[in-house]
Protein backbone atom coordinates (compact mmCIF):
# COMPACT_ATOMS: atom_id res chain seq x y z
CA UNK A 1 0.00 0.00 0.00
CA UNK A 2 1.32 3.45 -0.91
CA UNK A 3 2.38 5.71 1.92
CA UNK A 4 1.15 9.30 1.82
CA UNK A 5 3.64 12.00 2.80
CA UNK A 6 2.49 15.50 3.73
CA UNK A 7 5.23 18.11 3.27
CA UNK A 8 4.70 21.18 5.44
CA UNK A 9 6.18 24.46 4.22
CA UNK A 10 6.24 27.64 6.31
CA UNK A 11 5.98 30.00 3.34
CA UNK A 12 4.68 28.89 -0.03
CA UNK A 13 4.37 32.39 -1.48
CA UNK A 14 6.20 33.98 -4.44
CA UNK A 15 9.03 34.95 -2.12
CA UNK A 16 9.10 31.55 -0.42
CA UNK A 17 8.85 28.01 -1.75
CA UNK A 18 6.70 29.29 -4.62
CA UNK A 19 9.37 31.55 -6.11
CA UNK A 20 9.96 29.19 -9.06
CA UNK A 21 6.89 28.00 -10.96
CA UNK A 22 6.64 24.24 -10.77
CA UNK A 23 9.13 23.92 -7.95
CA UNK A 24 12.90 23.77 -8.13
CA UNK A 25 13.39 24.53 -4.43
CA UNK A 26 14.12 21.95 -1.74
CA UNK A 27 10.54 21.02 -0.83
CA UNK A 28 9.66 20.27 -4.46
CA UNK A 29 12.87 18.31 -5.01
CA UNK A 30 12.05 16.12 -2.02
CA UNK A 31 8.49 15.71 -3.29
CA UNK A 32 9.78 14.52 -6.67
CA UNK A 33 12.16 12.09 -4.98
CA UNK A 34 9.35 10.72 -2.79
CA UNK A 35 7.17 10.15 -5.85
CA UNK A 36 10.03 8.16 -7.38
CA UNK A 37 9.79 5.69 -4.49
CA UNK A 38 6.04 5.36 -5.01
CA UNK A 39 4.79 7.67 -2.26
CA UNK A 40 1.72 9.85 -2.60
CA UNK A 41 2.82 13.40 -1.85
CA UNK A 42 1.08 16.65 -0.98
CA UNK A 43 2.53 20.04 -0.07
CA UNK A 44 0.75 22.22 2.48
CA UNK A 45 1.91 25.70 3.44
CA UNK A 46 1.03 29.23 4.47
CA UNK A 47 0.80 32.46 2.51
CA UNK A 48 1.00 35.51 4.79
CA UNK A 49 0.49 38.11 2.04
CA UNK A 50 -2.39 37.44 -0.36
CA UNK A 51 -0.64 39.54 -3.01
CA UNK A 52 2.22 37.03 -2.91
CA UNK A 53 0.18 33.95 -3.85
CA UNK A 54 2.21 31.81 -6.24
CA UNK A 55 1.15 29.85 -9.31
CA UNK A 56 2.36 26.30 -9.73
CA UNK A 57 2.81 24.13 -12.77
CA UNK A 58 3.18 20.75 -11.12
CA UNK A 59 1.31 17.47 -10.66
CA UNK A 60 1.93 17.59 -6.91
CA UNK A 61 -1.22 18.59 -4.96
CA UNK A 62 -0.59 21.91 -3.20
CA UNK A 63 -2.70 23.57 -0.53
CA UNK A 64 -2.01 27.24 0.24
CA UNK A 65 -3.53 28.46 3.49
CA UNK A 66 -3.90 32.25 3.92
CA UNK A 67 -2.44 33.32 7.24
CA UNK A 68 -1.86 36.37 9.40
CA UNK A 69 0.05 37.07 12.60
CA UNK A 70 -1.14 36.11 16.06
CA UNK A 71 -3.85 35.76 17.24
CA UNK A 72 -5.48 35.19 13.82
CA UNK A 73 -2.74 32.73 12.94
CA UNK A 74 -4.32 30.19 15.27
CA UNK A 75 -7.24 29.78 12.87
CA UNK A 76 -4.88 29.16 9.93
CA UNK A 77 -2.87 26.73 12.07
CA UNK A 78 -6.02 24.73 12.79
CA UNK A 79 -6.78 24.59 9.05
CA UNK A 80 -3.33 23.21 8.37
CA UNK A 81 -3.59 20.62 11.14
CA UNK A 82 -6.98 19.49 9.84
CA UNK A 83 -5.51 19.16 6.35
CA UNK A 84 -2.54 17.00 7.33
CA UNK A 85 -3.59 13.41 6.74
CA UNK A 86 -0.34 11.87 5.52
CA UNK A 87 0.98 8.65 6.99
CA UNK A 88 4.23 10.59 7.39
CA UNK A 89 4.59 14.32 7.95
CA UNK A 90 7.71 15.91 6.47
CA UNK A 91 8.45 19.32 8.01
CA UNK A 92 10.53 21.76 5.97
CA UNK A 93 12.87 23.59 8.39
CA UNK A 94 12.64 23.88 12.19
CA UNK A 95 10.13 26.73 12.27
CA UNK A 96 6.97 26.99 14.39
CA UNK A 97 4.88 27.20 11.20
CA UNK A 98 6.41 24.13 9.55
CA UNK A 99 7.76 21.94 12.38
CA UNK A 100 5.89 23.07 15.48
CA UNK A 101 2.48 22.19 14.05
CA UNK A 102 3.51 18.69 12.88
CA UNK A 103 4.80 18.01 16.39
CA UNK A 104 1.29 18.75 17.68
CA UNK A 105 -0.08 16.32 15.07
CA UNK A 106 2.44 13.73 16.22
CA UNK A 107 1.19 13.99 19.79
CA UNK A 108 -2.47 13.76 18.78
CA UNK A 109 -2.31 11.12 16.05
CA UNK A 110 1.08 9.42 16.51
CA UNK A 111 2.13 10.35 12.98
CA UNK A 112 5.90 10.06 12.44
CA UNK A 113 7.54 13.40 11.67
CA UNK A 114 10.64 13.85 9.53
CA UNK A 115 12.36 17.22 9.81
CA UNK A 116 14.33 18.55 6.86
CA UNK A 117 16.86 21.28 7.61
CA UNK A 118 18.21 23.03 4.52
CA UNK A 119 19.18 26.33 6.13
CA UNK A 120 20.42 27.57 9.48
CA UNK A 121 17.49 29.86 10.19
CA UNK A 122 18.94 31.31 13.39
CA UNK A 123 22.18 32.01 11.51
CA UNK A 124 20.54 34.95 9.75
CA UNK A 125 19.83 36.60 13.12
CA UNK A 126 23.13 36.28 14.96
CA UNK A 127 23.33 32.51 15.31
CA UNK A 128 24.24 31.27 18.78
CA UNK A 129 24.62 34.89 19.89
CA UNK A 130 20.97 35.67 19.11
CA UNK A 131 19.35 37.40 22.07
CA UNK A 132 15.98 39.01 22.64
CA UNK A 133 16.12 41.24 25.71
CA UNK A 134 13.52 43.98 25.25
CA UNK A 135 12.52 46.54 27.81
CA UNK A 136 9.10 46.04 29.37
CA UNK A 137 7.66 48.72 27.07
CA UNK A 138 9.20 47.16 23.99
CA UNK A 139 7.93 43.72 24.97
CA UNK A 140 4.44 45.13 25.37
CA UNK A 141 4.66 46.79 21.93
CA UNK A 142 5.96 43.58 20.32
CA UNK A 143 3.05 41.61 21.75
CA UNK A 144 0.15 44.06 21.75
CA UNK A 145 0.63 46.25 18.66
CA UNK A 146 -1.09 45.03 15.51
CA UNK A 147 2.25 44.77 13.71
CA UNK A 148 4.24 43.80 16.81
CA UNK A 149 7.19 41.59 15.91
CA UNK A 150 6.27 38.80 18.34
CA UNK A 151 2.97 38.42 16.55
CA UNK A 152 4.87 36.97 13.60
CA UNK A 153 4.80 33.16 14.06
CA UNK A 154 8.39 32.71 12.87
CA UNK A 155 10.01 35.49 14.89
CA UNK A 156 13.76 34.79 15.45
CA UNK A 157 13.10 34.13 19.15
CA UNK A 158 10.65 31.37 18.24
CA UNK A 159 13.14 29.96 15.71
CA UNK A 160 15.71 29.67 18.48
CA UNK A 161 13.19 27.89 20.69
CA UNK A 162 12.38 25.45 17.88
CA UNK A 163 16.04 24.40 17.61
CA UNK A 164 15.59 22.91 21.08
CA UNK A 165 12.87 20.61 19.71
CA UNK A 166 14.81 19.26 16.72
CA UNK A 167 15.54 15.95 18.47
CA UNK A 168 11.78 15.39 18.81
CA UNK A 169 11.62 14.48 15.12
CA UNK A 170 11.53 10.77 14.26
CA UNK A 171 14.14 11.39 11.58
CA UNK A 172 16.21 14.36 10.42
CA UNK A 173 17.45 15.07 6.91
CA UNK A 174 19.95 17.77 5.96
CA UNK A 175 21.82 18.75 2.81
CA UNK A 176 25.24 20.00 3.96
CA UNK A 177 28.01 18.85 6.30
CA UNK A 178 27.64 22.05 8.35
CA UNK A 179 24.01 21.24 9.14
CA UNK A 180 24.76 17.56 9.75
CA UNK A 181 27.45 18.46 12.31
CA UNK A 182 25.07 20.86 14.01
CA UNK A 183 21.82 18.87 13.97
CA UNK A 184 22.77 15.28 13.06
CA UNK A 185 20.56 13.32 10.70
CA UNK A 186 20.99 11.87 7.23
CA UNK A 187 22.54 13.97 4.48
CA UNK A 188 20.41 14.15 1.33
CA UNK A 189 22.10 16.60 -1.07
CA UNK A 190 19.87 18.58 -3.40
CA UNK A 191 19.25 16.67 -6.59
CA UNK A 192 18.47 17.77 -10.11
CA UNK A 193 16.11 16.21 -12.62
CA UNK A 194 18.95 15.16 -14.91
CA UNK A 195 16.58 13.92 -17.61
CA UNK A 196 15.12 17.44 -17.86
CA UNK A 197 18.48 19.13 -17.32
CA UNK A 198 20.16 17.21 -20.13
CA UNK A 199 22.54 19.23 -22.34
CA UNK A 200 22.02 16.95 -25.35
CA UNK A 201 18.43 18.24 -25.60
CA UNK A 202 19.38 21.89 -26.10
CA UNK A 203 21.40 23.95 -28.57
CA UNK A 204 23.43 26.68 -26.82
CA UNK A 205 23.51 28.97 -29.87
CA UNK A 206 19.76 28.71 -30.36
CA UNK A 207 19.24 29.42 -26.66
CA UNK A 208 21.46 32.50 -26.84
CA UNK A 209 19.58 33.70 -29.88
CA UNK A 210 16.20 33.13 -28.25
CA UNK A 211 17.07 35.12 -25.14
CA UNK A 212 18.87 37.96 -26.89
CA UNK A 213 22.36 36.86 -25.85
CA UNK A 214 23.95 36.17 -29.23
CA UNK A 215 27.37 37.72 -29.74
CA UNK A 216 28.21 37.78 -26.03
CA UNK A 217 30.32 35.56 -23.81
CA UNK A 218 27.85 34.66 -21.10
CA UNK A 219 28.44 34.26 -17.39
CA UNK A 220 25.20 33.13 -15.80
CA UNK A 221 23.81 33.23 -12.29
CA UNK A 222 20.51 31.30 -12.54
CA UNK A 223 19.07 32.40 -9.21
CA UNK A 224 17.98 35.26 -6.96
CA UNK A 225 20.84 37.68 -6.17
CA UNK A 226 21.51 38.45 -2.53
CA UNK A 227 24.56 40.22 -1.05
CA UNK A 228 25.97 36.99 0.41
CA UNK A 229 25.84 35.29 -2.99
CA UNK A 230 28.79 37.34 -4.21
CA UNK A 231 27.40 38.71 -7.46
CA UNK A 232 29.17 42.01 -6.79
CA UNK A 233 32.51 40.17 -6.83
CA UNK A 234 31.85 38.93 -10.37
CA UNK A 235 30.80 42.41 -11.50
CA UNK A 236 33.94 43.96 -10.02
CA UNK A 237 35.94 41.29 -11.88
CA UNK A 238 34.20 42.31 -15.11
CA UNK A 239 35.20 45.91 -14.42
CA UNK A 240 38.80 44.72 -14.01
CA UNK A 241 38.68 42.79 -17.28
CA UNK A 242 36.77 45.51 -19.16
CA UNK A 243 36.09 43.24 -22.15
CA UNK A 244 32.97 44.56 -23.94
CA UNK A 245 31.53 41.21 -25.06
CA UNK A 246 31.24 39.78 -21.53
CA UNK A 247 27.84 39.74 -19.84
CA UNK A 248 26.50 38.50 -16.52
CA UNK A 249 22.99 37.08 -16.94
CA UNK A 250 20.78 37.05 -13.84
CA UNK A 251 17.68 34.88 -14.14
CA UNK A 252 14.56 35.79 -12.20
CA UNK A 253 15.89 38.59 -10.02
CA UNK A 254 15.29 38.95 -6.31
CA UNK A 255 11.79 38.13 -5.00
CA UNK A 256 12.74 39.67 -1.67
CA UNK A 257 13.80 43.25 -2.39
CA UNK A 258 15.27 45.56 -5.05
CA UNK A 259 18.86 44.33 -4.68
CA UNK A 260 19.13 43.32 -8.34
CA UNK A 261 18.02 46.83 -9.33
CA UNK A 262 20.78 48.26 -7.15
CA UNK A 263 23.26 46.06 -9.01
CA UNK A 264 21.93 47.28 -12.36
CA UNK A 265 22.27 50.92 -11.31
CA UNK A 266 25.97 50.44 -10.59
CA UNK A 267 26.96 47.76 -13.12
CA UNK A 268 24.22 47.91 -15.73
CA UNK A 269 26.70 47.76 -18.62
CA UNK A 270 27.54 44.14 -17.71
CA UNK A 271 24.13 42.83 -16.63
CA UNK A 272 21.36 41.16 -18.60
CA UNK A 273 18.34 40.38 -16.46
CA UNK A 274 15.94 37.67 -17.61
CA UNK A 275 12.48 37.31 -16.06
CA UNK A 276 11.49 34.56 -13.66
CA UNK A 277 10.78 31.45 -15.72
CA UNK A 278 9.22 28.06 -14.99
CA UNK A 279 11.59 25.33 -13.84
CA UNK A 280 10.87 23.41 -17.04
CA UNK A 281 12.31 26.32 -19.06
CA UNK A 282 15.48 26.68 -16.99
CA UNK A 283 17.54 24.01 -18.82
CA UNK A 284 17.10 25.90 -22.09
CA UNK A 285 18.16 29.12 -20.35
CA UNK A 286 21.21 27.56 -18.67
CA UNK A 287 22.16 26.08 -22.06
CA UNK A 288 22.87 29.65 -23.19
CA UNK A 289 25.65 30.10 -20.61
CA UNK A 290 29.33 29.74 -21.37
CA UNK A 291 30.14 29.71 -17.65
CA UNK A 292 27.88 29.30 -14.60
CA UNK A 293 29.07 31.40 -11.65
CA UNK A 294 28.42 30.55 -7.98
CA UNK A 295 30.50 33.16 -6.11
CA UNK A 296 29.13 32.47 -2.60
CA UNK A 297 30.61 34.58 0.22
CA UNK A 298 31.92 33.09 3.44
CA UNK A 299 29.36 33.92 6.13
CA UNK A 300 27.99 31.34 8.61
CA UNK A 301 24.45 31.22 7.22
CA UNK A 302 25.76 30.86 3.64
CA UNK A 303 28.10 28.03 4.66
CA UNK A 304 24.99 26.09 5.70
CA UNK A 305 23.48 26.33 2.21
CA UNK A 306 23.62 24.08 -0.83
CA UNK A 307 23.48 26.48 -3.82
CA UNK A 308 20.89 25.06 -6.22
CA UNK A 309 22.41 26.89 -9.18
CA UNK A 310 25.50 24.73 -8.70
CA UNK A 311 23.64 21.62 -9.84
CA UNK A 312 21.95 23.64 -12.61
CA UNK A 313 25.38 24.15 -14.13
CA UNK A 314 26.67 20.65 -13.35
CA UNK A 315 23.65 18.91 -14.89
CA UNK A 316 23.98 21.03 -18.03
CA UNK A 317 27.72 20.22 -18.34
CA UNK A 318 28.76 23.84 -18.00
CA UNK A 319 32.15 25.11 -16.80
CA UNK A 320 31.50 26.27 -13.24
CA UNK A 321 33.33 29.07 -11.47
CA UNK A 322 32.66 28.98 -7.74
CA UNK A 323 34.16 29.84 -4.37
CA UNK A 324 35.69 27.71 -1.64
CA UNK A 325 32.74 28.04 0.73
CA UNK A 326 30.93 25.32 2.66
CA UNK A 327 30.32 22.12 0.71
CA UNK A 328 30.93 23.68 -2.71
CA UNK A 329 34.42 22.16 -3.23
CA UNK A 330 33.17 18.69 -2.25
CA UNK A 331 30.06 18.95 -4.43
CA UNK A 332 32.17 19.86 -7.45
CA UNK A 333 34.75 17.21 -6.62
CA UNK A 334 37.41 18.73 -8.85
CA UNK A 335 35.08 19.26 -11.82
CA UNK A 336 34.87 23.06 -11.51
CA UNK A 337 37.07 26.10 -11.01
CA UNK A 338 37.47 27.44 -7.48
CA UNK A 339 38.59 30.81 -6.11
CA UNK A 340 38.62 32.27 -2.63
CA UNK A 341 35.41 34.02 -1.51
CA UNK A 342 35.15 37.81 -1.90
CA UNK A 343 38.10 37.80 -4.33
CA UNK A 344 37.28 39.61 -7.60
CA UNK A 345 41.03 39.79 -8.28
CA UNK A 346 41.01 35.96 -8.49
CA UNK A 347 37.75 35.74 -10.43
CA UNK A 348 38.95 37.99 -13.28
CA UNK A 349 41.99 35.91 -14.36
CA UNK A 350 40.02 32.69 -13.87
CA UNK A 351 37.36 33.93 -16.32
CA UNK A 352 40.12 34.74 -18.79
CA UNK A 353 41.73 31.32 -18.35
CA UNK A 354 38.45 29.46 -18.89
CA UNK A 355 37.75 31.26 -22.17
CA UNK A 356 41.34 30.83 -23.33
CA UNK A 357 41.10 27.09 -22.63
CA UNK A 358 37.43 26.63 -23.43
CA UNK A 359 37.62 23.12 -24.91
CA UNK A 360 39.32 21.91 -21.73
CA UNK A 361 36.68 23.73 -19.67
CA UNK A 362 33.91 21.97 -21.61
CA UNK A 363 35.50 18.62 -20.75
CA UNK A 364 35.42 19.65 -17.10
CA UNK A 365 31.76 20.46 -17.57
CA UNK A 366 31.08 16.95 -18.90
CA UNK A 367 32.75 15.48 -15.83
CA UNK A 368 30.57 17.72 -13.66
CA UNK A 369 27.51 16.34 -15.45
CA UNK A 370 28.62 12.76 -14.73
CA UNK A 371 29.14 13.62 -11.07
CA UNK A 372 25.72 15.28 -10.87
CA UNK A 373 23.99 12.22 -12.32
CA UNK A 374 25.78 9.92 -9.86
CA UNK A 375 25.44 11.94 -6.64
CA UNK A 376 23.20 14.99 -7.11
CA UNK A 377 20.18 13.76 -9.06
CA UNK A 378 16.57 13.16 -8.04
CA UNK A 379 17.32 9.43 -8.35
CA UNK A 380 20.19 9.80 -5.86
CA UNK A 381 17.86 11.61 -3.45
CA UNK A 382 15.27 8.84 -3.86
CA UNK A 383 17.73 6.11 -2.90
CA UNK A 384 18.58 7.81 0.40
CA UNK A 385 14.98 8.80 1.13
CA UNK A 386 13.88 5.18 0.68
CA UNK A 387 16.21 4.19 3.51
CA UNK A 388 14.96 7.03 5.73
CA UNK A 389 11.31 6.05 5.18
CA UNK A 390 12.07 2.38 5.81
CA UNK A 391 13.71 3.22 9.13
CA UNK A 392 10.62 4.89 10.59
Amino acid sequence: MKKKVSLVVSDISKSGAGRWEGGGVRSFLLAQALRKIDCDVEIVGFVFDKDQEAKFNTEIPITCIPAQGYPKFLSAAKQLLDKLDGDIIYAMRPKPTSFGLPLIKKLNRSRPVILDIDDWEVGWFGGDQLQYRPSFKQLARDILKQNGSLRFPDHPLYLKWMEGWVKSADAITVHTQFLQKRFGGVCIPNGKDTSLFDPTRYDPEKSRDRYGLSGYRILMFPGAPRPYKGIEDVLIALDLLNEPDLRLVIVGGSPYDDYDEQLIQQWGRWIVKLPKLPVTTMPEVVAAAHIVVVPQRDIPAAVAQFPLKLTDGMAMAKPILATRVGDIPEILGGTGYLVDPSSPEQIAPQIQWIFQNFESALQQGKQARDRCVAYYSIDAMSRILSEVISSL
